[in-house]
C-alpha cells in the first residue's frame, strides 16, 4: 500500500543515503527501533531473538542493553531500512493483535496483562485515527447543537483540548483565558530552567505528532510554542478570549443556562449566556505567598517565581529564593552560576528521582528516526508511558502491617526506596556531612511531589556562592532577611518559590448552581466531585483537573484530560441525543464515589501523619487533591458515561 493514503504514523517517506541512516542509527533508542523493525518487515523475530532489553526504568530508553549487543542490532537493521527505503516504504499488513501486545510485553520488559492492552491500544493510535475525535457531530440537528453554546473556563492543555473537541462536536463555544496566550502554567511560569518534568514524547496529546521535541524534558518556550500552535491549527483561536477572567457563573434552573460574567484587563464586565460551563482552570494557576512579615517592607525587587521580574537582573547580584520545591529545584541551578550569591531558604527536604536525560536533548538521529522510521514515534511514546502509568498502586500503599513510628518509610517497598534515593543523594553530596544532614527528607519517600534529577540539584548546592538554609523565618527587613535563629541575610533580589493555592478549586470565581449554592461553600475545606468531574447542585457543569485527579504516582495531566474530556463530550452527547436541558449527578452516586475515593486515598503515602507542611493535604490534613486510582482504573472510570449516575431534565 503506498505510504500517501497510509497510516500518518508509518512515517514520512525518505531517500537518505545508508551513511545517513547508519548515522541516525547511532542515536535511536534500539528496543524501540527493533518495534519498528517488526512493521517494516512483519517478522516478529526481531523482539524474540538476541536484542532483548536487560530492564526498563523510568525516563531509561535502551533497556540497559550492552554497547555491543546494540551495535549489532544497528548493523542488522540498516540493511533492512535501506530496503524499505528503496523499496519504496511499503509495509506489510499490520501486525495482529496478539504479537502487538507481545511488541508492548517486548519493551516494558515484563507481561502486558490483558487487561492492560485496551488502554494502551487505544493511546498508541497505531490505525492513525485519534480515538477521542468526536464523531457524532452529524447526527445532532444543527439547531439543537446552536442552543447549547458552551463556556470554557481556562485555555491551558486541558482547555484548549475541550475547545478542540467542542468544535468537532459543532458545539458554538468561547474559552476565557486569564493570561495572555494558550498554555496555562507553561504561559505564566517563565522562570528560568522552567521545564516539563513529565517525558516530551507523553506530555503531548495523544492525536498529535510527537517528533518535534528538541528536548527530552522540553523547556518552557517549547512548550508555550507547542500550545499556541496547536491552538491555531485547530481553529480554536477564533473562540478564544484572552486577558479574560471569570469572576462568576450563576445557574438559571428556570431556563437551564448559565450566566458567566467576565472582566478583561481594562475592568469592563460582560456576560455569556452558556448551556454548559467546562472549569479547565487547572490548580497552578494563583500563586501562593507565604505569611511571613515585613514581606512589604523590602526595598529590593520581590516576585513570586510564576510572576518571575524578567526586567530585574540577576546576574552578579544577591539572590534569596524562599522556598524550594518543584520551581525552586529548576531555579537555583540555573541563575546559581550567574549571581553573586544565591541563599535558599527551604522549609522541607525534596526527594528526588534520578534522570539522566533531565537536560538533555534530543539528538539528530532520534529525531529523523521519529519522522521516518514506521510507528517509531508511537513505540517510543508507549516506552515512556510503560514505566510510569502507575499501574502497581501498592508501592504507595501504607502497609498496617509495617512498623512505621519513625515516620520515615510506610513499608518494606517504600523503606526500598528510600534507601535508593538515598544512596543516589549520598553518592552525589559526596564527603558533607552537613550538606547531607540538608538535604535528607524526613518523611517517606514519594510522600510529597518527588522531583526529577540530573545531579543539577546537588551540585548547584555543592558551588561555593550558594547556601542553603534550613532555619525557619522570622521576618523579612528593608534589606534581607532574617531567621529564627537571629540571623540576617542582606540580599538585593526575593524570588518567592512557594508554590501555588493548590487546595483552591475555582478560586476565586463565585459559582452559584440550583438553589442558590454557591459551589465553594459547599465544598469547604473537601472539594468533591464525581469522578472529579461534575458535582450534585451543579447542573451541565463539568471541571476538567477538578477535585481528586491530581497526579502524584504516574501518567500526566493531559493524558488524565482526554480520560475527561472523552467523558464530558459523552455527557453532553446523551443530553443532546435524549432531548434534555440539563443533568448533574445523583447524590448517591457523586458519595459513593467519594467514600471510595477517600478510603483509597487515606491509605495511600501522601495521606501519612508524618507527611507535614503538603500543599497536597488541606487545613485538616486530608487530602481532597490527589487521585488514588491506576492509571487504568481511571481510563475505565471514565471512558464511558454511565446514564444511571445521572439525573437528566427536559
Amino acid at each position: 500500500m503506498p505510504l500517501e493514503v497510509r497510516n500518518p504514523h508509518a512515517g514520512i517517506p525518505f531517500t537518505d543515503d545508508d551513511a545517513t541512516i547508519a548515522a541516525a542509527l547511532e542515536d535511536v533508542s534500539i528496543p524501540t527501533l527493533m518495534c519498528s523493525m517488526v512493521h517494516i518487515t512483519g517478522d516478529p523475530s526481531w523482539i524474540r531473538g538476541e536484542f532483548q532489553p536487560a530492564g526498563l526504568f523510568l525516563n531509561e530508553y535502551q533497556g540497559f542493553m550492552d554497547e555491543e549487543l546494540k551495535a549489532r542490532a544497528r548493523a542488522a537493521a540498516l540493511p533492512v531500512i535501506a530496503a524499505f527505503r528503496d523499496g519504496g516504504c511499503e509495509l506489510p499488513p499490520d501486525p495482529s493483535p496478539a504479537l502487538l501486545q507481545e511488541m508492548m510485553s517486548y519493551l516494558a520488559c515484563e507481561p502486558v496483562a490483558d487487561e492492560y492492552v485496551p488502554l494502551f491500544l487505544e493511546e498508541l493510535g497505531l490505525d492513525g485515527r485519534d480515538a477521542g475525535a468526536i464523531t457524532w457531530a452529524d447526527e445532532i440537528a444543527d439547531d439543537v447543537k446552536a442552543d447549547f453554546p458552551v463556556v470554557v473556563i481556562g485555555c491551558g492543555e486541558s482547555g484548549l483540548l475541550a475547545g478542540i473537541r467542542l468544535k468537532e462536536a459543532g458545539l458554538p463555544f468561547t474559552i476565557i483565558e486569564k493570561s495572555g496566550g494558550p498554555g496555562g502554567t507553561w504561559y505564566d511560569n517563565r522562570y528560568p530552567g522552567a521545564r516539563v518534568d513529565v517525558g516530551s514524547h507523553f506530555y503531548c496529546y495523544s492525536f498529535e505528532p510527537s517528533d518535534h521535541w528538541t528536548e527530552y524534558f522540553s523547556q518552557q518556550p517549547e512548550l508555550q510554542a507547542y500550545f499556541e500552535r496547536v491552538l491555531e491549527q485547530y481553529g480554536v483561536a477564533e473562540h478564544t478570549r484572552f486577558n479574560t477572567e471569570v469572576i462568576a457563573a450563576t445557574y438559571d434552573e428556570d431556563e437551564a443556562r448559565w450566566s458567566v460574567v467576565t472582566r478583561d484587563r481594562d475592568g469592563t464586565e460582560s456576560t455569556l449566556d452558556a448551556r454548559f460551563v467546562i472549569s479547565a482552570v487547572g490548580a497552578l494557576n494563583y500563586p501562593h505567598y507565604p505569611d511571613i512579615p515585613g514581606m512589604d517592607d523590602f526595598e529590593g525587587p520581590s516576585f513570586h517565581s510564576a510572576r518571575w521580574d524578567h526586567d530585574v537582573d540577576y546576574a552578579g547580584k544577591r539572590v534569596a529564593m524562599i522556598g524550594a520545591g518543584a520551581s525552586g529545584f529548576q531555579i537555583a541551578p540555573t541563575i546559581a552560576p550567574d549571581v553573586e550569591r544565591l541563599t535558599i531558604f527551604q522549609r522541607t527536604a525534596q526527594w528526588m528521582f534520578p534522570n539522566p536525560n533531565y537536560h538533555r536533548t534530543v539528538p539528530d538521529g532520534d529525531k529523523w528516526a521519529m519522522r521516518h522510521l514506521p510507528f517509531y514515534n508511537r513505540w517510543f511514546r508507549f516506552l515512556t508511558f510503560w514505566p510510569g502509568a502507575g499501574i502497581d498502586m501498592e508501592r504507595s500503599r501504607v502497609d498496617p502491617d509495617f512498623d512505621d513510628s519513625d515516620g520515615l518509610a510506610i513499608s518494606e517497598q517504600n523503606l526500598s526506596t528510600r534507601n535508593f534515593f538515598m544512596s543516589m543523594i549520598a553518592g552525589q553530596v559526596g564527603d558533607d556531612p552537613e550538606l547531607l544532614e540538608k538535604v535528607t527528607p524526613n518523611y517517606p519517600a514519594t510522600g510529597k511531589r518527588t522531583l526529577q534529577d540530573n545531579g543539577s540539584w546537588l551540585e548547584a548546592l555543592k558551588r561555593d556562592n550558594v547556601d542553603l538554609v534550613r532555619t525557619g523565618i522570622e521576618r523579612i527587613t528593608e534589606s534581607g532577611v532574617v531567621t529564627t535563629d537571629g540571623q540576617r541575610y542582606d540580599v538585593d533580589i526575593i524570588c518567592y518559590a512557594t508554590g501555588f493555592r493548590h487546595n483552591d478549586f475555582l478560586w476565586p470565581m463565585t459559582i452559584t448552581g440550583r438553589d442558590g449554592v454557591v459551589l465553594n461553600e459547599q465544598w469547604g475545606e473537601e472539594p468533591t466531585a464525581h469522578l472529579g468531574i461534575s458535582i450534585p447542585n451543579f447542573p451541565n457543569l463539568f471541571c476538567m483537573y477538578g477535585p481528586g485527579t491530581n497526579l502524584a504516582h504516574g501518567g500526566s495531566l493531559i493524558f488524565h484530560s482526554e480520560c475527561q474530556i472523552r467523558y464530558i463530550m459523552g455527557a453532553i452527547e446523551q443530553l443532546l441525543r435524549g432531548g434534555h436541558r440539563a443533568l448533574e449527578p445523583t447524590q448517591a452516586a457523586h458519595d459513593a464515589y467519594n467514600e471510595r475515593h477517600q478510603s483509597e486515598i487515606s491509605q495511600m503515602v501522601w495521606a501519612h501523619w508524618s507527611v507535614t507542611d503538603s500543599h497536597y493535604k488541606n487545613a485538616n490534613g486530608a487530602v481532597y487533591t490527589l487521585s488514588p486510582w491506576p492509571i487504568p482504573t481511571y481510563w475505565r472510570m471514565t471512558h464511558q458515561v454511565d446514564r444511571d449516575d445521572y439525573v437528566f431534565w427536559p
